[in-house]
């Protein structure tokens, strides 16, 4: 392929989409992001919905964006690749959207149909998964999350009249796009058997779907509401690339190929494990192998925090999703484990305490950012508390960060955090922030070695990647080299940009789709561990302890729940 290929990744992320214009080497020509709607209910927290016309009419304006500010032609896009929030979008046969907010328009055509990721409606339904026994909870951990898209369908279904539900269409949000590029309905394996309860091996389980109450998407065999029976590798060509009404209303060419999509954590994992990275200033010149893969954790960081490690088998570890088969390269395995609160902890702990305002107008005098003002109180105070380190500041205090819910290794979303007034204590709570983050990384990368896996190393992106005290807890906490990527923030949309380019190249095999990450994949930073004896102790204290808070909430809610029987 010419060297003057592009390609183009668009990310739906779960407050905007972007779009980037990515050159064969992985340079990065033009960005464009644009905020999405996502409307919540005053009387019911749970609920988060956005809409797919919404998403589509701002990625269109995005990628007209960055071909305008590349002054490259539509004609040198070769392909494109789509990677999005696991959420559910529901269409009728037509691709019309169908409303899933509850009320007497539910399952109507409608603007607001889909149901976030972070939408926890699907609790009871979850809950009647996970009495099942099924085949399908061994590829889950043991514990099907109810933000997963079967839960939800099945709330959709108890909730809408049955002949609006028969005519609707169910995607787990990635495969919408690429339907939506190309006409065609083949879903992904990315998506179908992550989210949509797909069994590695087996297949489609017909007798899990009529247990559940959800026979009716069986339908002979054919599976039609929820993807038909075809599904393809990351990066497969789907359809015939482009159709003429989606080509004109992105600004490029009829028939580009589009890949088939990822969940934006894979597309994560897709766009930072390839890379080398610098060292003391040096770069390494040993470009790493398809089975180095194996080794290196994906931890892409946002809103939430999803952690995902690739293997040349199935490895089965309780309260972590997977193992998925062909979920990204063929032939090889993934699991993914998570934290369903991490930026959206940080942002919690600090906007709601109440020195919170102190903070930004301090910000705003010095002209700093909010965390690099605390940073500056961090310091002051460990003068004064005469320590050498932050950790050793809160050494006391301990923390328990689910919030919103443990998605892993726990897999229990009633978990919920706890924490044992001045500027000073928001700075002190803010770095116990981030150390029970880190924690709580620790503990998932403990059960995925303890089942079987070998990481020796932590690949970031996303947003907290550039908190330089945040990486160093990581690496010093989990005792192992975190490396950074070039742009915390462009991880994601390359790996997308990666599937187009598999696509355009028809790539089917593993060792070449590695080879083309290798390619695009722009050399991280390493952060090595650094604690001193004396803070490893104390952290290997910590992470004793924040064990302990996990079965001591657990032992209390069991006793709250006996006694309220």
């Amino acid at each position: 392929m010419s060297s003057d290929s592009y390609f183009i990744g668009i990310d739906i992320g779960t407050g905007s989409a972007r779009a980037s214009l990515v050159a064969q080497n992985g340079e990065i020509k033009a960005s464009s992001t644009k905020d999405t709607i996502t409307w919540r209910d005053q009387h019911d927290h749970r609920i988060f919905e956005q809409s797919t016309n919404n998403i589509w009419e701002q990625i269109c304006i995005a990628v007209k964006e960055v071909l305008t500010q590349s002054n490259i032609p539509a004609t040198a896009v070769r392909g494109l690749g789509f990677d999005a929030t696991c959420s559910l979008a529901v269409s009728d046969f037509e691709g019309n959207p169908i409303t899933v907010t509850k009320g007497g328009d539910i399952g109507k055509n409608g603007d607001r149909n889909i149901i976030l990721w972070a939408d926890h409606r699907a609790e009871k339904e979850a809950e009647l998964i996970n009495s099942t026994g099924s085949i399908v909870l061994n590829y889950v951990g043991g514990t099907m999350s109810l933000e997963m898209e079967v839960p939800k369908v099945l709330w959709l279904k108890k909730h809408m009249d049955p002949a609006l539900f028969s005519r609707c269409q169910f995607f787990d949000l990635p495969d919408f796009f690429t339907y939506k590029a190309t006409g065609d309905n083949t879903r992904s394996f990315c998506s179908t058997t992550c989210k949509c309860s797909y069994v590695p091996d087996k297949g489609w389980q017909p007798d899990f779907f009529e247990q559940i109450g959800l026979g009716e998407l069986v339908d002979g065999g054919n599976w039609k509401q929820i993807g038909a029976s075809m599904a393809q590798a990351a990066g497969s060509p789907v359809g015939r690339g482009l159709s003429k009404t989606a080509a004109e209303e992105l600004g490029l060419i009829e028939g580009t190929a589009v890949g088939s999509g990822l969940i934006d954590a894979y597309a994560g994992w897709m766009g930072t494990v390839a890379a080398r990275y610098m060292e003391n200033g040096q770069l390494s010149n040993v470009l790493p192998s398809l089975d180095e893969s194996r080794h290196r954790l994906a931890a892409v960081a946002g809103t939430s925090t999803c952690h995902l490690v690739q293997s040349r088998e199935g490895v089965f570890v309780k309260g972590v999703w997977g193992p998925y088969r062909d979920a990204v390269f063929p032939g090889w395995w993934m699991n993914e484990g998570g934290q369903s609160s991490t930026g959206q902890l940080i942002h919690f702990i600090l906007t709601t305490h109440h020195s919170y305002p102190e903070l930004e107008e301090r910000a705003k005098q010095e002209g700093k950012a909010i965390h690099l003002v605390l940073l500056d109180i961090l310091e002051k105070l460990r003068h004064e508390n005469n320590v050498d380190t932050y950790t050793e500041l809160t050494k006391d205090v301990h923390f328990y960060p689910d919030f919103h819910g443990n998605r892993s290794p726990i897999a229990d979303s009633r978990m919920r955090g706890s924490i044992d007034s001045s500027i000073a204590d928001l700075a002190r709570k803010y770095y116990l922030t981030l150390e029970a983050i880190a924690l709580q990384t620790r503990h998932i990368v403990d059960a995925l070695n303890t089942a079987g896996h070998d990481v020796t190393s932590l690949y970031m992106s996303g947003g907290q990647a550039k908190n330089v005290i945040m990486m160093q807890l990581f690496a010093d906490t989990c005792d192992m080299p975190v490396v950074l990527p070039k742009s915390h923030s462009e991880a994601v949309v390359l790996g997308a940009a990666m599937l187009g380019r598999i696509a355009a190249e028809g790539v089917t095999d593993g060792e070449d789709m590695w080879k083309i990450m290798v390619e695009m994949t722009p050399p991280g930073t390493l952060v090595a561990p650094a604690a001193s004896l004396r803070v490893k102790k104390l952290l290997d204290a910590k992470y004793k302890i924040f064990r302990e808070t996990i079965d001591i909430q657990k032992r209390w809610r069991q006793q709250i729940e006996e006694a309220m029987q």
